[in-house]
């Protein structure tokens, strides 16, 4: 059970759980998630619906919303975890509310098991470690001979991106984004300069965060690691052909337009 304002949140099994008055949005309405969808489409699919379910029980001025998940096909177990606890962040700290409770019944007692870790764990980390929005955040353009190295996350936001990540507590932005170079790409970074800040609100779908980009050569063999379930070298040529999260198309885009003044 975690807090957030005035609203708990708590994760319960389906034959545990005490049925109570108040919204309830199940997720097996979303027939389109059977669907052949690419992990991208599944997950705009799944934030909106939870944005919708917020927005509906807060509509009816209701004081408990009932969330029931189940295992979608050919999408991770915790990337869905992760984007119900996200919008329900999102939502109850940017949102005068009359929810008391939102309680999130799984289905079986495996999935409580993983929503039960997940959410505690990550909503501790967004409220406690990280001090509340916006959030600072950094990523590295890092250049090799042959292009640039691009990662693909494990976690949603899904897709492409540049390596990166939040700025820890009493760690400058260049440690920081030294460390999750390290950490996403086991390169080395030297002649690190920044690039630009990016801050439109809208730039990140969990929540505002401010993004400061980095440009470096990388030092060693790049290899995948942390959050990143791939890692590959673009050549500059092809850099915009990829589907990327965030706004790191754009980020790229500037870059290589500089990169051509040089």
């Amino acid at each position: 059970m975690i807090k957030i304002n005035t609203t708990t949140i708590r994760v319960a099994c389906a034959g545990s759980a005490q049925r109570k008055a108040g919204y309830t949005a199940d997720l097996r309405t979303v027939e389109s998630l059977a669907r052949k969808l690419s992990i991208i489409s599944k997950e705009r699919k799944l934030r909106h619906f939870c944005r919708t379910m917020l927005e509906k029980a807060q509509g009816m001025k209701s004081r408990r919303l009932c969330f029931i998940p189940y295992a979608v096909e050919g999408f991770p177990v915790v990337g869905l975890t992760r984007i119900v606890t996200q919008e329900i962040h999102r939502f109850l700290t940017r949102h005068k509310t009359d929810l008391q409770e939102i309680l999130i019944v799984t289905p079986d007692r495996s999935l409580a098991r993983i929503f039960k870790k997940e959410v505690v764990g990550y909503l501790q980390h967004l409220l406690c470690d990280l001090a509340g929005e916006p959030y600072i955040t950094v990523d590295a353009i890092i250049e090799l001979s042959q292009g640039i190295v691009i990662i693909e996350r494990s976690n949603p936001p899904f897709g492409w991106a540049l390596p990166g990540g939040f700025v820890d507590r009493n760690e400058s932005l260049e440690t920081a984004v030294r460390r999750e170079a390290m950490e996403e790409t086991h390169l080395k970074l030297s002649h690190l300069r920044q690039f630009h800040t990016y801050s439109d609100p809208k730039r990140d779908p969990r929540f505002h965060t401010i993004d400061t980009v980095f440009v470096a050569k990388g030092i060693g063999l790049p290899k995948s690691g942390d959050d990143a379930r791939s890692l590959k070298v673009v050549p500059y040529r092809d850099l915009l052909k990829g589907t990327y999260a965030f706004d790191h198309k754009e980020i790229i885009g500037e870059y290589l337009k500089q990169r051509k003044r040089r």
